[in-house]
């Protein structure tokens, strides 16, 4: 076995290799770039070098500063996790060059699989069903718009290298199929550097079940079960689940063996992922192989109690698997949920800024929870903004989405914007806990996931005030002069009690909270009789109140001049408001679009002095490694465009003039 390893990556994934392999006791040496001086990783790991800047390309993506890294440490492997260099046959090669073990399969089976066109060739001469489209090598517009046109729309036009819902584009009639066709390939350039795409057959309703296979370096192949991945967004993974709800024993045993035949006519080595696109019917067809650890597959180490990273090192070092494909078996079942950094009402547009409080579930023999980073890190524009991956199991999948509402509920966020709130409506949605899955759930289940803006209860109201007295009162407590007069708040006054407002406001609404000290808590009223109330403060912001004659628990935790509060399962965050504060007016809006996010102008769609209509695209702004398309507010003109294709921007400026249409 390895004394030291290298992990070539960042956030929870390498988190997860340096905790296997302390358990293994092997040395553990980090990379990073200038942005992650201070990440998790790099506390973790044993050792950690510095590799560059903060741009991915000049740091994690660069093969020859993570070999020199393993070479100066006198690391003899390099885990790659995910994302990155980890299907990189180039990297493999350089590894094995450098005499290097490089913890994944071949640079041949990479390679192999590397081009989707490519791999559903050889997948046919295996034997492995495949999906109607052209998988070929021509590449010219208008003859991939006739091979859409004869497989027959909707078509699904993908990019043939990489994965993770980058340059994908479905396309339902055939006039819209040449401006997807030029996204597509444009997302697929910058995220690959490789524009070649295939078109296939859109499956209605289709399932996306993907099979995790394993091989080794004795011959030896298995598969351990099925995960369901159907619940997406933009093509990218949001929910994953194990076993695949409604999967047969038959069914299971034919996609595996699918899988193990696509694994086997690579020479796989490793750990790896068969991705199917199954009908309602049950019938499936390969859709691509990821030569890698995937993201989700704690939930298959959930089911069958296996350490996933612990084989793919033992493999790696020449051992046989663990295990044969009889002696493994499913235990439960198990899900995970993606915790992003993400505005889920704004489209899902990454969410930047330090985590000013982040409180995860307790983990436990039922609630996992994998991360890369802690309360006071911070979300940059430069990485995938994922927080953490929240995993549950138990005995039934019914018992296990309990388990995920609870654990939901208990998760606190507080810095940026997150879709804690958005899953645990997603767990909730009659489909999903019914198991009615396919790709287009959330699409569908909008008026659920999606729904009006609620006013804040009056709860959550009275629970901010009591927890901004009882702040108020240890601060005073806590004093130097904690024994003065001018420090009691106890409402004394010579002719009756004291009457103070608390304001506080969500969004455009604001309320007012009349408070009177009175023995044992307070006297509080909002638009109604007043209602007693007192509690108790605890650590990290947990709140006990007793609410009139109702006992209820929060956590109301303070961010500058807001208070987030934690309430049965929802976050309310209101602003604490300085009511002898005369403000202005307000702010001037101007005819500017804003940049929704820091991110890189890619494309100017419009003409400066164009007329255009209302949805009009005016530019597009690549950031967190996905494409942001600006549209026309209304009709109007494009008057000027502040930055060029090249420019990067920060979040909030403007990015183009435009005056309404009259």
């Amino acid at each position: 076995m390895f004394e030291k390893i290298l992990i070539a990556n960042r956030g929870e994934i390498a988190c997860r290799v340096i905790k296997t392999a302390r358990r293994m006791g092997i040395a553990t040496v980090a990379v990073y770039s200038e942005a992650d001086a201070n990440a998790r990783h790099v506390r973790l790991a044993d050792e950690a070098v510095l590799i560059g800047p903060p741009a991915a390309r000049e740091s994690y993506l660069r093969a020859d500063k993570i070999l020199d890294a393993a070479r100066a440490t006198g690391a003899q492997a390099v885990h790659p996790g995910y994302g990155f260099l980890s299907e990189n046959e180039a990297f493999a090669e350089a590894c094995a060059a450098a005499g290097i073990v490089f913890v994944g399969p071949p640079a041949s089976a990479i390679r192999a699989m590397g081009s989707k066109s490519a791999a559903k060739a050889l997948m046919g001469q295996a034997g492995v069903p495949l999906t109607p489209g052209y998988h070929g090598d021509e590449q010219d517009p208008a003859f991939l718009e006739a091979q859409a046109r004869d497989i027959g729309f909707p078509v699904l036009i993908k990019a043939s290298a990489g994965g993770g819902g980058k340059g994908m584009r479905r396309v339902d009639k055939a006039e819209d199929f040449a401006a997807a066709l030029a996204s597509c390939q444009r997302e697929a350039k910058n995220a690959f550097g490789d524009q070649h795409v295939l078109v296939e057959k859109y499956v209605l309703r289709p399932r996306h079940i993907e099979i995790q296979v394993f091989g080794d370096t004795h011959g030896n192949c298995v598969y351990l079960f099925e995960r369901d991945c159907s619940v997406q967004r933009r093509h990218q993974k949001v929910l994953e689940e194990a076993p695949a709800p409604g999967m047969t024993r038959e069914r299971r045993a034919a996609m595996g063996q699918a899988a193990v035949d696509a694994a086997k006519a690579v020479g796989y080595v490793g750990a790896g992922t068969v991705e199917f696109i199954a009908n309602q019917d049950g019938s499936f067809y390969f859709m691509e192989m990821n030569t890698r650890l995937q993201v989700e597959h704690p939930v298959t180490e959930m089911i069958t109690g296996l350490d996933l990273v612990e084989w793919q090192l033992r493999v790696a070092a020449g051992e046989p698997l663990p295990l044969r494909q009889e002696q493994l078996s499913i235990d439960g079942h198990a899900l995970e949920a993606r915790i992003y950094a993400e505005d889920p009402d704004k489209g899902f547009l990454p969410s930047t800024g330090k985590l000013l409080h982040l409180s995860p579930p307790a983990e436990n023999e039922h609630v996992r929870v994998d991360t890369g980073v802690e309360q006071g890190d911070t979300i940059t524009p430069h990485y995938d903004p994922m927080i953490a991956k929240l995993i549950v199991w138990d005995r039934t999948r019914d018992a296990a989405l309990a388990r995920m509402r609870q654990a939901l509920a208990q998760y606190r966020v507080v810095g940026v914007a997150n879709n804690v709130e958005f899953l645990s409506r997603l767990v909730g949605v009659p489909s999903f806990a019914q198991a009615d899955l396919d790709t287009a759930l959330i699409e569908r289940e909008q008026a659920n996931l999606f729904p009006p803006k609620s006013p804040v209860p009056d709860e959550v109201c009275l629970l901010a005030a009591l927890a901004e007295l009882q702040r108020e009162a240890a601060a005073a407590a806590h004093a130097a002069d904690h024994g003065s007069p001018w420090r009691m708040l106890d409402g004394w006054r010579l002719n009756g009690r004291a009457t103070r407002t608390l304001t506080f406001r969500h969004g455009e609404l604001a309320r007012a909270v009349a408070v009177q000290a009175v023995p044992g808590g307070y006297e509080m009223a909002l638009d109604g009789p007043p209602l007693r109330v007192r509690g108790r403060s605890g650590a990290n912001g947990q709140l006990d109140a007793q609410l009139g004659e109702r006992r209820v628990h929060a956590t109301v935790v303070v961010a500058g001049e807001r208070r987030h509060v934690f309430f049965e399962g929802r976050a309310w965050p209101l602003v604490l408001m300085n009511t002898l504060h005369a403000g202005g007016a307000g702010d001037d809006v101007g005819s500017g679009l804003k940049a929704p996010m820091p991110g890189k102008v890619i494309a100017l769609i419009a003409e400066a002095g164009a007329t255009v209509d209302k949805g009009a695209p005016l530019l597009v702004l690549e950031a967190m490694k996905m494409e942001h398309t600006i549209h026309a507010p209304r009709r109007g003109t494009v008057k000027a465009f502040r930055y060029g294709v090249g420019d990067q921007v920060v979040d909030g400026v403007d990015l183009v003039d435009f005056e309404e249409a009259a």
